[in-house]
């Protein structure tokens, strides 16, 4: 394209256009760079040109040239000098430099470079944002006299201001992606299988399972007592996976009212009830693209596992509220500390939402099955919390080794962190101590005086009771202790207790 004329202002307009459209498409700063030289020269009618950009340098090389056209190396050091005293003109006024006649030129003429390369016409035009002065751009000609007048200066001007907004943009763009790429590798650190600790057979048969499930879409139930570590399971499946990029979203369905638990897995209109001031996106809408871990699923209600279900048969979620369904593509995790097969048979878990969830199933073993996983765990939660004030403890006692391998730790890995992070805190010395660690002292086997034709209702209730008096009545203790959720231990309480029951303790 020929330089436009000074009264062609549509032929302005479309070189304008065209370098917007270049700019827009161009992701980096180097891109963006080129973009400007290319369209720049063509427009206008240019035979070579560079830009320059603030560098790191100091007053030696303040500014470097970053991308060039028809230069070679020799041409472009020898127009080092001359391109210098031009930008720092430009720099210094914040103003263009046209050149018409470079040779005949008072301020430039005696440069050697002009004489030597046959400098014939010079624009540059300074790259300016937000008022501060980030850089130029310089054209020349050595063919063509007065080849840049002043009537191509608001072209210039308005060619200058879209690259400095599109290199600013493509610079902050290039950061986010880095950071975003940083944020990744540290979540995948924090979060990943090498978090998952363990070297025991079971932990050895779990790593296998989830490699071989980590790049499908399949649905995962994760089985597990409370404190084996099923949400990081959910968290290495997603950050080690292809969908690592995307959200992880969370929620735990036993703590909420049906009605605000509805709300957060599938959103809901303004109006829909009370309170509800805003449309609201859901969980699953915000986890699109990602993966959604719903923690003791089994303690949804009839209602919303029928809601579950239709989720996961179409793809679709719907608004409470809503008569609009969306489309949603998410990796379902669930988890549960009771198998769902027996809430099956209970009758308080729908048979069909079950297959669904249960397409890859996973079982955590419990921390009394994994051997000496307990002294490798105890070790890194010490590493973990002896820090600062606490840096000097830097160790076990024998007799604190034995007391881990020993006790049964009915609150698995939860509890074990726990009681190192107790110890670190409460030790006197540089090495923690049996007694540091405050376990307490449950039987050493868990006998429960069955007697022979006892049904398993019956002992299930035999152990929740004689549990619950071990832990002083406290429901939460005995949930822990048993591997179940505070619901379900409420749930059986009342089954029990024909609906009626004394207040219980928290």
């Amino acid at each position: 394209m020929p330089a436009p004329p000074p009264h062609d202002a549509s032929a302005a307009l479309a070189a304008l256009s065209e370098i917007a459209a270049a700019l827009n498409s161009a992701r980096e700063p180097e891109a963006v760079l080129d973009a400007v030289l290319d369209a720049t020269l063509d427009a206008l009618g240019a035979e070579r040109g560079f830009v320059l950009l603030e560098g790191d340098g100091g007053r030696d090389a303040p500014f470097e040239v970053r991308a060039s056209r028809n230069f070679s190396g020799d041409d472009l050091a020898g127009v080092r000098p001359l391109s210098t005293s031009v930008v720092q003109e430009v720099l210094r006024t914040g103003e263009p430099v046209l050149v018409y006649e470079a040779e005949a030129d008072e301020r430039y003429g005696g440069v050697e470079s002009v004489v030597l390369q046959h400098i014939q016409s010079i624009a540059c035009v300074p790259l300016r944002l937000r008022a501060r002065q980030v850089g130029a751009v310089y054209l020349d000609a050595v063919r063509t006299r007065g080849r840049f007048t002043r009537d191509h200066l608001p072209f210039l001007r308005a060619v200058a201001d879209q690259a400095a907004i599109a290199l600013d943009a493509a610079r902050r763009e290039t950061a986010l992606r880095d950071e975003n790429r940083r944020l990744l590798a540290e979540a995948r650190d924090r979060h990943g299988f090498a978090e998952i600790l363990g070297t025991s057979p079971a932990m050895e048969g779990l790593f296998e399972t989830l490699r071989r499930v980590l790049d499908t879409d399949a649905t995962i139930l994760v089985e597990g007592e409370t404190g084996t570590g099923k949400e990081l399971v959910a968290r290495a499946l997603h950050y080690e996976g292809p969908r690592a990029a995307q959200p992880f979203v969370a929620l735990f369905c036993g703590s909420l009212p049906d009605e605000l638990l509805e709300s957060e897995l599938f959103g809901h209109r303004k109006g829909a009830f009370t309170g509800a001031a805003t449309d609201k996106k859901g969980l699953f809408e915000a986890a699109d693209g990602g993966t959604v871990f719903l923690d003791e699923v089994g303690d949804l209600s009839p209602k919303l596992q029928t809601a579950l279900l239709r989720v996961l048969q179409t793809g679709e979620v719907r608004r409470v509220g809503d008569t609009v369904s969306r489309r949603v593509n998410v990796r379902v995790v669930s988890a549960t500390n009771r198998p769902l097969a027996d809430l099956v048979e209970d009758g308080t878990f729908r048979e069909d939402l079950l297959y669904r969830l249960n397409t890859i199933r996973v079982e955590m073993p419990p921390l009394r099955h994994r051997g000496t996983d307990a002294m490798l765990l105890a070790t890194h939660f010490l590493d973990r919390f002896a820090t600062g004030s606490r840096a000097h403890v830097d160790g076990f006692s024998a007799a604190a080794l034995d007391a881990i391998r020993r006790y049964r730790w009915p609150g698995n890995v939860r509890e074990l962190e726990g009681a190192v992070e107790r110890a670190v805190v409460l030790t006197r010395g540089s090495t923690v101590q049996a007694e540091d660690l405050r376990l307490p002292d449950l039987p050493a086997d868990d006998a429960l005086d069955l007697t022979p034709g006892m049904t398993m209702k019956e002992v299930e209730r035999l152990a929740v009771e004689r549990t619950l008096a071990a832990c002083d009545g406290n429901i939460s203790a005995t949930a822990r202790t048993l591997g179940v959720s505070r619901r379900w231990i409420q749930y059986r309480l009342k089954e029990w207790d024909g609906g009626e029951r004394a207040p219980e303790t928290a």
